[in-house]
């Protein structure tokens, strides 16, 4: 039931040499998935091709890859070609990141991305079944006729499982309808998964007349690993307080009573005063949201955090750590897990 994500820091291909390393020291530990996420300035799909390539059994994944980044036509190829370089390995996952990144970053509207998603999905789905003939969609954000003038081969597997990303409740109610996951993020803690994403997930699966089992759930924990502990402790910290200061988590800051943290958080963020922005983040926050401790408290400190999910996909704190720092704390979080992999499972 535990994933790793592998960050793409560095350049050149010796980075995707580097990603490898970890993705095959990921799968001997123990590991059932490895996850790569995407940004401006670099792929999910590239660096999956690599890690499909150097490992055997390892679920492959994109947590995430945007899904307004690519045509329909061209999600549908490009992950026809990793199921059948992966033997079957791959997990599509997607998301659209912010409304403002959807305009100024991929140049469409950023208007309704919780329908676009399930428009996609169900465009997405049309095109692994073109084996079986054309493919015409006519919807609000995509029109497709695709009528192939050659034999097209079946894919790798009858379903690619395909997981979408969610954090405010019409994005999670998404996943409920249309997806076979649901991505969550490293800012879900147990209050808000209990009280906002499964109610919604669940809205979500009846309106589609589905099963809630239909429907994997997949947390995302900050791991902050340090002989130090109030060291580790600092660097959650530091990437809890990237995330307050974004207005997307403002219900969940609500929710727990640290609203008065967050704005002390935002202020500080606007002075660039990072002792300040440290500081401003609570111990529960802390606590709740992620881990940080010595590296012989990690595996029990893990296991916490994955009850109630289906799958736990284990990050190092996103920001404050150089590339390489990062895959140091990569590895770091593979030997601390490795005694304690025995059994765990994805399904893919």
């Amino acid at each position: 039931m535990y994933g790793l994500t592998i960050f793409n820091g560095g350049y050149g291909p010796e980075r995707f040499r580097r990603a490898t390393e970890i993705a095959v020291a990921a799968e001997q530990a123990g590991f059932e998935a490895v996850w790569n996420g995407e940004l401006y300035s670099r792929s999910a799909t590239v660096p999956m091709a690599a890690i499909a390539t150097a490992t055997d059994r390892i679920a492959i994944g994109s947590n995430i890859a945007y899904g307004v980044g690519r045509t329909p036509l061209m999600w549908a190829a490009e992950a026809r070609d990793l199921e059948e370089l992966s033997g079957g390995r791959i997990i599509l996952g997607l998301g659209n990141g912010t409304p403002k990144m959807m305009e100024n970053w991929h140049g469409v509207d950023g208007a309704a991305p919780a329908v676009r998603m399930e428009e996609l999905i169900e465009v997405l789905r049309k095109l692994w079944r073109l084996h079986e003939g054309p493919v015409h969609h006519d919807g609000r954000f995509y029109t497709v006729h695709v009528v192939p003038t050659a034999d097209v081969p079946p894919p790798y597997r009858e379903r690619l499982p395909i997981w979408t990303a969610g954090v405010n409740p019409r994005m999670v109610r998404a996943a409920g309808k249309v997806a076979d996951g649901l991505v969550g993020h490293p800012m879900f803690s147990a209050k808000y998964i209990d009280e906002l994403v499964r109610p919604e997930l669940a809205a979500g699966v009846a309106a589609a007349e589905r099963s809630i089992s239909d429907v994997k759930l997949m947390g995302m924990v900050m791991c902050s690993v340090d002989e130090d502990e109030q060291l580790a402790r600092r660097r959650l910290a530091f990437a809890i307080g990237q995330y307050a200061a974004s207005r997307v988590y403002d219900r969940l800051f609500a929710m727990h009573g640290w609203s008065d943290a967050q704005e002390k958080i935002r202020d500080a963020a606007r002075q660039g005063d990072n002792e300040a922005l440290i500081a401003a983040v609570p111990d529960a926050a802390i606590d709740q949201l992620g881990v940080a401790c010595t590296p012989e408290d990690v595996p029990s400190r893990i296991a916490k955090h994955a009850e109630g999910y289906d799958h736990l996909n284990i990050t190092v704190p996103p920001w404050g750590l150089e590339p390489e720092e990062a895959e140091d704390a990569t590895r770091g979080i593979i030997g601390a897990m490795k005694g304690a992999l025995a059994g765990s499972a994805v399904e893919k």
